[in-house]
């Protein structure tokens, strides 16, 4: 027994693919078989397994416990629920070893695929190829494992409200907030959350429904907050909060209808961290503001720009201890007081901490950060075998020159007008770019400077690529 996957479904970060194209329950199948192979290996035996709301999860589950069975590892299924609902039962529960959630995160709902976590630590890159490898030839092992099902929602709840703790629940009592679901996974976790959290709460959309009916789950995109910014508007809310279809990434509207993007979020979190754990270093992916790193400095801790990418990010903070960390993406890791995994629905809870311990709303904060010009991120098509190689040009004739340079990930040149990225997306076959600058005039100057470098490698800004 052997099995060949599609050449584009094993990816750098997770397993993704689209339904009765590219993948099916075979590969599900295969997938549990060289994981729980791998696991059994180092030792490992037990893996917990769960859903998102997807027509085609429960097919995709039924195989993948099969296949983790099949070699030798107990299952506990945990059923639908969000992404970060299951990296907190691998996280909490000592019997566990391993974690596997199948979800398409926000990609179109034809799509699906799987994030793993494997002994407490991200499982990707590598991992991943190893798991094509071991099915190209076959090289499972065999046994029987057992299946039970455990109910986490109420413990994993619970475990989200800690984040109130010690701050004095009057402070809380008038708070009012808007969440926004947009039937992805988070749903029922949400309808439990704010059923225990002080104040007046208003939800949308947290119906689980995987033909996404509302809107697109994707809260890094102005447009998906439409209905968010409206029901702030209408309710007079003090701030709304959105995630995307699986609740890893959150979303946020302050109460003027401004987004509060994932860097801003950063610096809210951060700020509040630091006046209880000084000199911490805070992680944040390349495509962050420079306000972020600055904030970061001036409340007296250590900013880090790290690679994009939640898995890289993860393994970074493991690596150096960080308790604090996110991407513009609207990931955000907390290892201060919880398990650094990304977790949309505490870092909701975690934003009305922040506010309440910094005697400030989210409104007064959101308008206290400086206002800087950007660009959206602009993706556009590369020949795969072009991608890395055009980054490469790029950091060899900057290089020299007398512009600041960053090669943590792509190539992050800083210069008076403000900075500008490029860099290779890891998952698909696109240049990644963004520039940010304190005027209008300053971004064209860099614009114009991405566009030469493009151009001098004999590419250019054209048709924009979608996710």
């Amino acid at each position: 027994m052997s099995h060949q996957f599609d050449s584009t479904v094993l990816r750098e970060y997770d397993i993704r693919g689209i339904i009765g194209e590219t993948l099916g329950p075979d590969d599900a199948r295969a997938i549990g078989r060289g994981f729980a192979t791998l696991l059994r290996r180092a030792g490992g035996s037990k893996v917990a397994v769960g859903y998102d709301g997807r027509t085609s999860s429960p097919m995709l589950e039924h195989a993948l416990v099969e296949g983790l069975n099949a070699s030798g590892c107990d299952v506990v299924r945990i059923g639908m629920g969000a992404t970060p609902m299951l990296y907190y039962a691998e996280a909490s529960a000592e019997d566990v070893h391993g974690g596997i959630q199948i979800t398409g995160s926000h990609n179109p709902a034809n799509y699906n695929g799987f994030k793993m976590v494997f002994q407490g630590r991200p499982f990707f890159g590598a991992d991943i190829a190893t798991l094509g490898e071991l099915a190209a030839a076959g090289d499972w092992d065999d046994g029987v494992g057992a299946v039970e099902e455990r109910d986490v929602l109420e413990a994993y709840v619970e475990r989200m409200l800690t984040a109130l703790d010690g701050i004095d629940e009057a402070a809380l009592a008038d708070l009012r907030i808007g969440w926004d679901a947009g039937n992805g996974a988070a749903g029922p976790a949400l309808e439990a959350l704010t059923a225990r959290l002080p104040g007046e709460h208003h939800l949308l959309f947290t119906e689980v429904d995987g033909n996404f009916p509302n809107h697109h789950p994707d809260p890094t995109v102005e447009e998906n907050l439409a209905d968010l910014r409206a029901l702030v508007a209408e309710k007079n809310l003090d701030f709304g909060v959105a995630f995307d279809g699986d609740g890893d990434r959150i979303g946020a509207i302050d109460g003027e209808g401004r987004v509060v993007w994932g860097d801003q979020l950063l610096m809210i979190y951060a700020e509040d961290l630091l006046s209880r754990m000084p000199d911490a270093t805070i992680i944040a992916d390349v495509k962050a503001s420079r306000a972020l790193f600055d904030h970061v400095e001036r409340h007296g801790g250590k900013p880090m720009m790290w690679k994009t990418g939640h898995s890289l990010i993860k393994s970074k903070m493991k690596e150096i201890g960080s308790p604090l960390a996110g991407e513009m993406s609207g990931h955000v890791f907390f290892a201060d007081t919880y398990y650094g995994f990304d977790d949309a629905l505490y870092a909701g809870v975690r934003l009305i901490a922040a506010a309440a311990r910094l005697g400030k709303s989210v409104t007064e904060l959101r308008g206290a950060m400086p206002a800087m010009v950007n660009t959206p991120e602009m993706r556009f098509q590369v020949d795969e075998a072009r991608k890395f190689a055009a980054i490469a040009e790029v950091e060899e004739r900057l290089a020299n020159s007398d512009s600041q340079v960053d090669g943590t990930d792509g190539v992050r040149v800083t210069t008076e007008d403000g900075w500008w990225l490029l860099r290779a997306s890891n998952t698909q076959d696109v240049l990644v770019a963004r520039a940010e600058s304190e005027s209008e005039q300053g971004l064209a100057r860099l614009m114009e400077q991405i566009d030469e470098q493009l151009a001098l490698s004999g590419l250019e800004r054209g048709e924009q690529a979608g996710h």
